[in-house]
C-alpha cells in the first residue's frame, strides 16, 4: 500500500488532467470551426458586394449605351462619320474598361449586354449606309433615334434582366 500512496497526488493530478485537456481540446476545435465559418461567412459577403456593383456598373454601361444618351456626346460641329467614329471608340473603351465584370454576371446577362452593345454599333453603321453620307449630324442623329425606337427596344430588356437578378442575388 506504501508504494501506492507514493503515485497518489500523480493520480489525483491525472485525473483532474485529462478532463480538463478534453475540454480545451474540444473548445479549441471549437474556436477554429466557428472562425471559419466567419471567414466563409465574410468571403460570400465579399462576393456578394462584388455582383452588386458589377451589375450597377454594367446597368450604368447600358444607360449610357442607349441613343438619347449617345447622340448628347461630342461637338455639334462633327461630320456624321466622325460623330460615328468617335462614338463608337467611347462605347468600345467603355465596354474594354468593364469588361472584367464579367466575372460577377451570369453569363446570360454578360451575353445581353455584348449583344446590345453590337447591336448599337451595328445600328450607328446601318444608319449612315442608309443616308448615304447626305445628310448633316442633326439629321443622322434624329434618324439614329428613329431607327432605334422603331425596332426593339433590347437595352431597356437587357437593364430589367440586370434588375432581376440583382434582386434574386440581393
Amino acid at each position: 500500500m506504501t508504494s501506492f500512496s507514493g503515485y497518489l497526488p500523480y493520480a489525483f493530478a491525472l485525473i483532474i488532467a485529462i478532463p480538463f485537456l478534453v475540454l480545451l481540446r474540444q473548445f479549441v476545435f471549437t474556436y477554429i470551426k466557428l472562425k471559419e465559418q466567419e471567414i466563409r461567412l465574410l468571403s460570400v459577403k465579399s462576393n456578394s458586394e462584388n455582383k452588386t456593383q458589377s451589375y450597377e456598373r454594367m446597368t450604368l454601361f447600358m444607360e449610357r449605351l442607349k441613343p438619347s444618351n449617345l447622340i448628347q456626346r461630342f461637338d455639334k460641329g462633327l461630320a456624321a462619320h466622325e460623330f460615328i467614329f468617335l462614338t463608337e471608340k467611347a462605347i468600345n473603351e467603355e465596354f474594354d474598361y468593364n469588361a472584367s465584370q464579367q466575372l460577377y454576371i451570369t453569363r446570360n446577362s454578360w451575353k445581353n449586354i455584348v449583344d446590345s452593345k453590337n447591336a448599337v454599333i451595328e445600328l450607328l453603321h446601318r444608319t449612315y449606309e442608309g443616308i448615304n453620307g447626305n445628310a448633316n449630324l442633326d439629321e443622322f442623329k434624329t434618324i439614329f433615334l428613329m431607327n432605334y425606337m422603331e425596332g426593339e427596344d433590347y437595352i431597356s430588356m437587357t437593364i430589367e434582366d440586370l434588375r432581376k437578378e440583382i434582386l434574386i442575388i440581393a
